[in-house]
């Protein structure tokens, strides 16, 4: 089962009651570079007995960090603290691309996901030595400060301070499970989370970051098309507002958008418009074949990112790139798991 369908069940069932849960007991990993489980059940993050109290909470993008020893937290703010002052500030009369990837579950595919998008999106719109990875272990290597909420929102501000709001364009990845109230932030079972539409979109504001390139890899990450569209803003979400996405399990090295998009369509010389259509009809084209609902992937590009995305994507190289890792869609385990076809 699709366990961002778990997590949004879990959502849903925190919004209609309360809920109390209790940490699992868990034993270290023997790899130390392999990422903590999820163990223990989602914690309630709202407030209030009533729906709309609780949709009011996860609106203002709750996140619950326990049982983090106080060495970790400072070890993790290091390496943000370095990440971030290792970005240039921008050259003035040049447009340039800053370039975030972000996982903010501890699954290990999103972090090889967000990982392999940093590479990717780096090359095509020219950001070396302007691109941050925010992403836990996964299960080869634990490098990068690990994604968060918090950490996520302070490297958009700091960004914002590097950039020329009229001229630089912020290109963020972000790949995770998600809700209908936004992106699931999820480690082990030390770090809880939502991420709202309603706070990603007064983050970029208060940075003063106008010109956006946002893709979202998450179940429901439709529901962050309307608050955060603009003239100025491409926006590319994995699925509509009620549907879900899918290849999210933690051994892939890709879900299905990610595959189709990053690890496909935007390595090829074409434009952003272009690759989005064609990651569409590859990812419609596995869910037909796996028997899924259709995920829907959502693409809405501003009237003036039209203008300036050519500028960045004239850096992008000439000639494709092989895509690595492997596939997100495996026709033959799909096909094994199927039920038999009725008699006819």
């Amino acid at each position: 089962m699709n366990r961002g369908r778990i997590i949004a069940g879990a959502l849903a069932a925190l919004l209609a009651a309360p809920a109390l849960s209790q940490s699992a007991a868990q034993s270290a990993p023997t790899n130390p570079h392999q990422p903590p489980p999820h163990v223990a059940p989602w914690p309630d993050l709202g407030s209030g007995e009533s729906r709309d109290d609780r949709r009011k909470s996860f609106a203002l993008s709750p996140e619950l960090q326990r049982g983090v020893p106080v060495a970790t937290i400072r070890a993790q703010q290091r390496r943000l603290d370095a990440a971030l002052a290792a970005l240039p500030r921008h050259v003035p009369g040049v447009p340039e691309a800053y370039v975030v990837t972000v996982a903010l579950d501890s699954d290990p595919v999103f972090a090889r996901e967000a990982r392999e998008a940093a590479k990717v999106l780096s090359a095509r719109y020219g950001a070396e030595g302007r691109t941050l990875t925010l992403a836990g272990p996964d299960g080869t290597r634990d490098d990068a400060p690990h994604g968060s909420i918090t950490a996520l929102l302070l490297a958009l501000s700091h960004i914002g301070t590097l950039m020329d709001g009229a001229e630089d364009v912020l290109v963020l990845y972000t790949t995770s499970h998600g809700a209908d109230i936004g992106l699931a932030y999820h480690y082990g079972d030390s770090g809880y989370g939502i991420l709202s539409p309603v706070t990603l979109k007064a983050a970029l504001a208060e940075a003063g970051i106008k010109r956006r390139v946002l893709i979202l890899s998450a179940c429901y990450s439709g529901v962050f098309v309307p608050f955060l569209a603009s003239p100025d803003t491409a926006i590319l979400t994995a699925a509509a507002s009620n549907r879900t996405s899918f290849g999210c399990l933690a051994e892939n090295d890709w879900t299905f958008f990610g595959d189709a998009l990053i690890n496909r369509a935007l390595r090829q010389p074409v434009g952003l418009e272009e690759a989005a259509r064609t990651a569409g009809r590859s990812v419609a084209e596995w869910e037909t074949k796996a028997r899924f609902l259709a995920s829907l992937p959502q693409v809405n590009i501003g009237m003036n990112a039209r203008s300036w995305l050519p500028q960045i994507e004239a850096a992008m190289p000439r000639q494709a790139s092989a895509p690595v890792g492997r596939p997100a869609f495996d026709e033959a385990a799909i096909m094994a798991k199927a039920p038999p076809a009725a008699p006819k």
